[in-house]
């Protein structure tokens, strides 16, 4: 997968297309990310002795890795690549040329 936690992303698909934020965490096995105030679902809690009344919590729902596009540092979207350098992996920017990692 070619998203890693701390990466800032831009939304491209969905209803939050164009925001910036940072990942939050990454699902590899299930191809999904959460993204940091992206996909904000309602969550209804069952009562227990924090809320005896019960409560509909707001949280970052997974969002399909195909959705995000990975930010390099002057703000570029673009697709990520692989290429070597100094005998190590590196991920770069396929539009900027500019290496992420």
């Amino acid at each position: 997968m070619f998203v890693k936690k701390g990466d800032k992303v831009r939304v491209i698909a969905g209803k939050d297309k164009g925001v910036e934020a940072v990942v939050v965490t990454a699902l590899p096995k299930a191809n999904k990310v959460v993204v940091e105030g992206v996909n904000i679902i309602k969550k209804h809690q069952k009562p227990n002795n924090e809320n005896p009344q019960g409560a509909i919590v707001e949280k970052e729902a997974p969002l399909h890795v195909s959705n995000v596009q990975v930010l390099d540092k002057n703000g570029i979207a673009g697709r990520v690549g692989y290429k070597l350098v100094d005998g190590k992996k590196v991920r770069y920017n396929k539009k900027s040329g500019e290496v992420l990692d």
